[in-house]
This record gives structure tokens, sequence and C-alpha cells, in this order.
């Protein structure tokens, strides 16, 4: 990656608190990167999502820090506060990390290849292939990341993949140590990552699948391990509500063509039933005044504790990942060291 010497850039605050329950002493936390791209709408949240999921109770203390790539597209206001509380993805090698999150953006362009971030995107991938010890990239920076990587291209989907679905596991690997043979995981996407494509390049390895939205969780094994979700494990209780809510509003100001359909497997049949009734109003009178009786209220998750269980657990296996890795890595220079004098002894 290239970067500007630091002493010709604003020194700024690029380091966060750590997360709750290290007081400064014991075992060193991990060092855990948070690449944030995501649209001003859902940039708070998003870091929200993964600061919780990092700090379940039992998982290894991790100290989060905050990036975000340079350039992209934001209002004014909300430009400054980025820039207040995150570092530009060029000072990732300066923070000495021991693994990162990516998380995905909003495309403009049609083609990921073609978004304006996407040059700066790979310049991430190559240094996080020999700079960390695990990266996880999030949805769309799946979709990005393998396109870097590979070529492969995202297929669209003849619908959107919307809800929660059931994913099986599909092969065994520490990451989902504990996990039962199939948990709810939402997902959110136009498009895909088929399975035929990923085992055409040959260094991708499918851990779960739906098959309702295919390829759920995947692996790439080399220096650092490379764990891609196609789903939002990370999502609260109520994002999906948000979301059918947004594209509501949309539709009844006009800037959507169609009405939202309800997420699969995500509400309760009363909840479901009311949304129904609201969007046959919504069809009939395409008023955005009927947003004031919205009931958001009632639109609430019959499964979070479900998915929520198996996001924590699965941020908490990949925290042990990154800390066995680290260690492994630090002993690696020391046994090197003993081979040479044992060598020079004989």
């Amino acid at each position: 990656m290239a970067l500007r010497p630091l002493a010709s850039r604003p020194a700024g605050r690029f380091r966060m608190p750590p997360l709750p329950g290290w007081a400064g002493g014991g075992v060193e936390p991990l060092r855990i990167g948070l690449l944030n791209n995501m649209p001003d709408a859902a940039f708070a949240a998003t870091e929200r999502q993964f600061r919780r999921i990092l700090s379940a109770p039992g998982a290894p203390l991790a100290d989060l820090q905050f990036f975000t790539l340079s350039g992209m597209k934001r209002a004014c206001g909300f430009r400054a506060e980025v820039a207040a509380a995150y570092a530009s993805h060029e000072r990732l090698p300066e923070a000495g990390l021991d693994a990162l999150i990516v998380t995905g953006c909003e495309p403009r362009e049609g083609p990921l290849g073609r978004e304006p971030w996407f040059r700066a995107f790979g310049e991430v991938v190559d240094w996080a292939r020999t700079n960390t010890s695990s990266t996880l990239f999030s949805c769309l920076a799946a979709h990005a990341a393998v396109l870097h990587l590979d070529g492969i291209e995202r297929r669209p989907l003849p619908a959107k993949a919307w809800g929660v679905f059931d994913c099986e596991v599909a092969g065994s690997h520490a990451l989902l140590a504990g996990s039962p043979a199939s948990v709810p995981v939402p997902h959110s996407r136009w498009n895909d990552l088929a399975d035929d494509d990923l085992a055409a390049a040959g260094r991708y390895r499918i851990l779960r699948r739906s098959g309702a939205v295919g390829v759920d969780l995947f692996v790439s094994e080399e220096r650092s391990l490379f764990a891609f979700l196609q789903g939002h494990p990370e999502y609260d209780r109520d994002t999906l509500a948000r979301e059918h809510r947004r594209d509501m509003t949309r539709f009844l100001d006009g800037t959507r063509e169609a009405g939202p359909p309800l997420p699969a497997g995500y509400l309760s049949g009363e909840a479901a039933r009311g949304l129904g009734a609201f969007a046959a109003e919504a069809a009939a009178a395409r008023d955005p005044a009927l947003m004031e009786r919205y009931p958001f209220a009632t639109a609430t998750p019959a499964r979070y504790a479900a998915w929520h269980g198996a996001a924590t657990r699965l941020a908490t296996n990949w925290l042990r990942v990154v800390a066995a890795r680290r260690s492994a890595s630090r002993a690696a220079p020391r046994d090197a060291a003993s081979v040479s004098r044992l060598t020079r002894a004989v």
C-alpha cells in the first residue's frame, strides 16, 4: 500500500478507547481494525453492531480502532464527524493491527470494478494478506474482495435476498466451534457469489450455506485467514424493519416503483399481518403522509435471540483464531532462532 509519510498528514485522532473489560493490565488485548465504509445513515449503527458482537462475555479482549476508505462520498457535516473519530485507510500499516474487519458500502457505478473506491480497496486487501492474522469481509466487501483476488464477478439475483435464513454448516472449522448444524442469519442483498464460481477459483472453502440464498460464510486460508460473509449476522433486532420502513418511504414518495416485500423469516405472524395491511393501504393510495401510521413498533423479529447468539459465537471464535494465529506468528521467529543456534552448535 502506498503511504504518505505520517508527518505529511494531520495528526488527527485515530485510536479509539478499548472495549469494556480491559483496565490496561493482564492479557494484551487483540488490536482489531474496523474499516467502516457504510453510507452515512448506517455508519454509526454498523460501528455499534460490530462493537457489540466483539465484546460478548468470554470473548478475548479486543481494542477496536476505526478507519474508513479515503474519498467516500459523505454529507459535509457528517464528513467532519467521521474525520474526528476515524483514520484514513492509508494509516492501517501504522496501527499494529492483529486483524481487520472490512464493511461494504453503497455501490454507485454498477460493476464494482468501476467504483471510485475499488483501487484503494484492492490496496487494503493486498496489505491485509501479509499484515494481518485474519481479515473479515462483510457482504459487499466480500464481493469486492473476491473480485480483486480472483476476478469473480457477483451475479444479480432475480429477487432481493432479504430476511433471516437458515444456514447449514458445510464443513468443520475453528470459526464454527460450538455451532449447531443450522443457524439463522440475516441477509440483505441484490447480488450473489455463486458456489460454483468460488469452487472454480480453488482457494475458497464454504463453511455455511443456505438452500434459499446460497453461500453464507466461506474462507481462504493463506498467510492471513480471510473470512467472507454474504450475510449480516451483526444486524440489530430492528435493522431489517428499518430497511423495510426506508423502502416503504421511498415507494410512497415516488423514488421507488414498487412497494417492498416483507423480509422472509423475520417477522412474527402479528407483525406480518400488520405490515401486510399497511402495504395494501399504501398501494391503494401512494401518499407519503401514510408513513405517520407505519406500524414500526410491531415490526419486531421472532428469531433475534437465535441469530444474535450465532453472531456472537462466530465473533468470539474469530477472535480466538486471531489470538492463536498471533501467538503462532510471534513464536515463529523465536523457533527459527533456536533452530539456528542448534545448527551452529552441531
